[in-house]
């Protein structure tokens, strides 16, 4: 059978990728090049006559859902209704050929796979139309979980795919246990602290406080295991506070988007780098509280949304940010006026500052890739393993400096708590 097949090409009959929203979002246009992996052009050719035995060159999206019916068993129910959505989208009720092909390529593909791959996002696009006739925004008739999910979805998603992929898709299950039960136990730790200390504001100033097994010491830098566990310790109810505040409000609806693994990715990551960097840079002052993990995801979040500043539709956008750069100041801003105050028992210095700077490192780099790729698997992305192997590098010098670099430059430390 001869006959020339509609193809998506820069110029007549093209069929641009948009993604778009009810209030005219920007259009984003996959050239010719950027198209769904190769494969041999008889076996889609075979499939899609199958479907198209008048050789109209079209077939009709009944005989699209019959070949979803048929082929889709597989596929996670959510890239189904996506999919059939795609095709009943479709004014003249007709699929060409070379949308049959992306379509039916992007069905193969995420048969092997629950978590949408770039290939799948691009099926998305090429429909040059919505999901749903109207925006996300606009739905009525919305029960109390339903509307937290679209006011989180309007918070995180800079795309309208997205967010409407997430809302029709996410069902609380798993809820967002990782950063609630951290802060649970960081409560905990301060209350059982708080009573113990008999001192509620300022714990730090205690001579008790730095003797449990928490905290970071410079002396006790050998045992491993305190440079993550500092993080539930606090300074005091004011440090407790403001780290809490922001780690809910910003942790919680991350969590629920991206998922317990990668926020529980960007979180250890952050405390890590936290206590490496004061090991390095600030060699003689302890740490303690969850600055580190709390500002790599605060400042995650805060880039992805300038970098997305059209395509985010949460309202008060603006004012809220700035609300949020000014708690983070606050906080920082109190974390070094407690660095050099003098100490209550010296020579023991405060808790370090450095920890947050820390954070906001890793929040800019790995917590941004991670942010951004809702859609991609994290190991798709080339971004991720060059950040990934720079922090991976980064805890390696810093272990060798903290082997080292005591004993080579002769740094006095303070005696063990």
């Amino acid at each position: 059978m001869e006959k020339s097949s509609p193809r998506m090409t820069g110029g007549v009959n093209s069929s641009p990728a948009v993604a778009a929203n009810a209030e005219g979002e920007e259009i984003e246009v996959l050239e010719s090049t950027d198209i769904l992996p190769v494969a041999p052009e008889d076996q889609w050719k075979s499939l899609f006559d199958k479907y198209d035995p008048e050789s109209s060159g079209f077939i009709s999206t009944e005989r699209f859902r019959d070949l979803l019916a048929d082929h889709g068993s597989e596929l996670d129910p959510h890239k189904l209704e996506v999919l059939l959505a795609l095709a009943d989208g479709n004014a003249d009720g007709k699929i060409c050929y070379q949308d049959f092909v992306n379509l039916v390529r992007c069905l193969v593909i995420s048969a092997m796979s629950n978590k949408r791959s770039n290939s799948f996002r691009r099926a998305i696009l090429q429909g040059s139309r919505q999901l749903k006739g109207c925006a996300l925004g606009e739905e009525g008739g919305l029960g109390l979980s339903q509307r937290l999910v679209r006011h989180i979805a309007y918070e995180t998603l800079p795309r309208e795919v997205d967010r409407k992929w997430y809302f029709d898709s996410y069902t609380y299950c798993p809820p967002p246990w990782l950063i609630l039960a951290i802060t649970i136990a960081e409560v905990a730790v301060f209350m059982y602290y708080g009573l113990q200390l008999d001192r509620w504001v300022l714990q730090v100033s205690s001579p008790s406080f730095l003797k449990g097994p928490l905290p970071y010491h410079p002396q006790l830098r050998a045992q491993a295991w305190r440079y993550l566990s500092y993080v539930f310790m606090h300074a005091g109810i004011e440090h407790l506070g403001l780290n809490m505040a922001m780690q809910l409000l910003v942790g919680v609806p991350l969590e629920m988007v991206h998922g317990a693994m990668r926020i529980g990715l960007v979180y250890v990551c952050g405390v890590l780098a936290g206590s490496l960097a004061v090991s390095v840079t600030d060699m003689t002052a302890p740490v303690v509280g969850s600055s580190g993990g709390v500002y790599a995801l605060v400042s995650a979040h805060l880039a992805n949304v300038v970098m997305n500043w059209s395509g985010m539709k949460c309202q008060f956008k603006l004012f809220r940010m700035a609300m949020a750069l000014v708690c983070m100041s606050v906080e920082f801003g109190r974390a070094v006026w407690l660095r050099f105050y003098p100490p209550a028992f010296p020579p023991c210095p405060n808790p370090s500052f450095v920890a947050h700077l820390g954070g906001v490192a890793v929040g800019l780099t790995l917590g941004v890739v991670v942010l951004q790729n809702y859609e991609q698997r994290l190991q798709e992305q080339s971004l991720f393993w060059i950040f990934f192997c720079v922090y991976t590098l980064f805890v390696l010098c810093a272990v060798f400096w903290n082997i080292f670099a005591y004993g080579l430059l002769d740094v006095r430390l303070p005696p063990p708590p």
